[in-house]
C-alpha cells in the first residue's frame, strides 16, 4: 500500500485523521511516518494540543500494524489496549510521528499466535518529531482479533 493509498484509507475509515490534517509521508512494513499541521491541532498556548499529539502517534502505530497484518495476508481488527505517552517539549508547528515495532523479533510470534488463537498482542513505538528534534514518545500495546 502506497503512502497516498494509506492516507485515503485513513481519511475514509478514521475521519478524525482528515480533520486533523494528517498526511502519510512514508509507509512500509518497517515504519510508517505521518505528518500533521499545527492549525487544526492547536491549543490555547499556540502549540500542539497533547491529545492531538497522542492521537497522531497512535494513528501512525495503528497504521504500521494495519500494513503488516495486511501484508501477511491476515484479516484482523486492530485495537489499542493501552499506551503511555511522554511529551518531551512543546510543538510549535507541523510535526511527524514515526512508528516502528518495539520488538521486531516478536512479529513472527504475534503472527503465529493470531493465526492459531485468533487474538494476539504486540507493542509499537512512535516518535514525535518537531523541527528535526524528538518531541514525544508513545509506547502502545495493540491487540489484533480475527473476524470469527
Amino acid at each position: 500500500m502506497s503512502p497516498s493509498e494509506l492516507q485515503q484509507y485513513l481519511h475514509k475509515h478514521i475521519p478524525i485523521s482528515e480533520a486533523m490534517g494528517v498526511s502519510v509521508n512514508a509507509a512500509s512494513p518497517e515504519s510508517v511516518r505521518v505528518e500533521a499541521p499545527l492549525e487544526p491541532n492547536i491549543n490555547h498556548r499556540a502549540t500542539v494540543f497533547g491529545g492531538s499529539a497522542s492521537a497522531v502517534a497512535i494513528l501512525s502505530a495503528w497504521s504500521l500494524l494495519h500494513l503488516r497484518v495486511r501484508d501477511a495476508g491476515l484479516e484482523a481488527q486492530l485495537v489499542i489496549q493501552r499506551n503511555a505517552m511522554d511529551y518531551e517539549r512543546p510543538i510549535h508547528g507541523a510535526f511527524t510521528a514515526e512508528a516502528r515495532l518495539a520488538d521486531p523479533e516478536r512479529w513472527e510470534r504475534f503472527r503465529k499466535t493470531l493465526e492459531r488463537r485468533g487474538r494476539a498482542r504486540i507493542r509499537v513505538e512512535s516518535i514525535l518529531t518537531f523541527a528535526g528534534e524528538p518531541a514525544g514518545h508513545l509506547t502502545g500495546e495493540f491487540v489484533a482479533l480475527t473476524q470469527g
